[in-house]
């Protein structure tokens, strides 16, 4: 059994993205882990283990325009099942 589930990807687009506080922000107030957040102040690409993966959305959401939105079920792929 996997710790955290959703494997949870997407780009954040805005004006004066700051990745490090993006980072700290999430590993701060959402639990999960093997977290990357990287990119320029127009443009971020987050990739993230949690099981809640809405809250993600919903913080890189006040952020910018978020897209390329992906939530794989990880578990579901360990078990040879699809994602």
């Amino acid at each position: 059994m996997l710790e955290y589930k959703f494997d949870t990807q997407l780009l954040i687009e805005g004006q004066g993205l700051d990745e490090d506080a993006i980072h700290d922000h999430i590993m701060q107030n959402i639990p999960g882990d093997c977290l990357l957040a990287v990119g320029d102040a127009e443009l971020i690409k987050i990739h993230f283990h949690t099981n809640v993966p809405w809250k993600v959305l919903e913080y890189c959401a006040t952020l910018g325009d978020i897209y390329d939105v992906v939530v794989e079920n990880m578990q579901r792929q360990e078990d040879g099942l699809q994602g």
